[in-house]
């Protein structure tokens, strides 16, 4: 049987276990805002979210109707099969977007058009933070919407709730522009918390070089170079859509997609001096870490010098040879004091060259 949870997500903590605790219990919970539709069967996935324009706004439904936005995360087999008889998209439509390497483009098919654009994927390791890249799919087909990701997103976060819903349901165009300007407006946010944390791991290798500090810069730097990439292949997508050859634009909306090209090229410029800055710390710290190699080598080369000559004097003298002042009293005086003149005067040259 499959049970229905409703989770806000704004919630502190423990309200939310409370509600799930709730649900486990009673078999179903409900709020009204900010919901978040998930089913539990054996593991957690999430359903199809359809929205549609009614007298008094925007309005969640779970039957699909014409002038609907259908929201698809990590679909079920069973629930493109469903979009695509109700609908009759095209199945290549469906999973195109579900392929995690999938690559920024347009394809028309008749009255079909599909938008693929890539949006940043934040995934966190223990306390280390990796950001890469995921298909977005925006299937625009007569008075239906459908986007198709393989994750939830925070860029449809409060779409609905705005004073605009209806109108970018009844727009399409407008939609799709709008979809973009939020995903360029994602890829700051991300860029500007990178450049914080390659801030606070500055600081950590400035106390500290260790291994930890410098795998988090390198997946940093990894994370410029998905995004890097990603941006400049959205910019294409939006270019191509500037021309007016897949989808009307009207002079509103074209302020839009300008808006979203501006804030797209301002991510690209953003992404490549990070990753020129990081890059070159990277290089300098590699450097930090090999100089310091160098002068604990030549200090263990130093110390090994001085130590070798009252070795090397002791293990004369202890040969079975008649050997000089064998027989004085004095004799251990002197091969100590030879010993310690010799080290003496070795530390005092490599003070001078500045070996220690």
């Amino acid at each position: 049987m499959v049970i229905f949870l409703a989770i806000i997500c704004s919630a502190r903590n423990a309200e939310a276990d409370e509600e799930i605790e709730a649900t486990r219990q009673t078999g179903y919970f409900q709020r009204n805002q900010g919901l978040l539709l998930f089913a539990f069967e054996k593991e957690l996935f999430q359903v199809i979210t359809v929205f549609r324009p009614n007298n008094e706004g925007v309005e969640r439904c779970s039957d699909i109707k014409q002038g609907s936005w259908i929201n698809l995360v990590a679909p079920t087999p069973e629930e493109l099969d469903r979009i695509q008889n109700e609908l009759g998209i095209l199945p290549e439509f469906l999973r195109y977007p579900l392929d995690e390497e999938e690559t920024s483009r347009i394809e028309r098919e008749e009255d079909h058009f599909l938008i693929i654009i890539k949006i940043p994927d934040p995934r966190h390791e223990g306390d280390m933070v990796r950001y890469e890249t995921i298909p977005l799919g925006i299937i625009v087909t007569g008075r239906i919407i459908i986007t198709i990701c393989l994750k939830e997103t925070p860029i449809f976060e409060g779409l609905m709730e705005s004073r605009w819903a209806k109108r970018l349901l009844e727009d399409h165009v407008r939609f799709v522009f709008n979809i973009f300007l939020r995903v360029a407006n994602a890829y700051l946010r991300h860029l500007r918390l990178i450049d914080r944390l390659t801030n606070e791991y500055e600081e950590e290798l400035h106390r500290s070089v260790r291994n930890k500090e410098l795998l988090k810069l390198l997946n940093l730097e990894k994370s410029l170079v998905y995004f890097n990439t990603s941006l400049r292949a959205n910019d294409l997508v939006m270019a191509r859509l500037q021309s007016g050859r897949y989808l009307r634009v009207d002079e509103e909306n074209e302020d839009i997609l300008e808006d979203a090209q501006i804030e797209n090229r301002q991510a690209i410029e953003m992404a490549k001096i990070f990753s020129d800055i990081l890059s070159g710390m990277m290089d300098a710290f590699a450097s930090i870490i090999s100089n310091n190699l160098n002068i604990v080598m030549k200090f263990l080369t130093a110390v090994t010098i001085v130590l070798m000559l009252p070795t090397l004097v002791a293990s004369i003298y202890g040969m079975n040879i008649a050997l000089p002042f064998q027989d004085s009293p004095f004799a251990f005086a002197l091969t100590m004091g030879l010993s310690f003149l010799l080290s003496g005067t070795t530390v005092y040259i490599f003070i001078k060259k500045r070996m220690f």
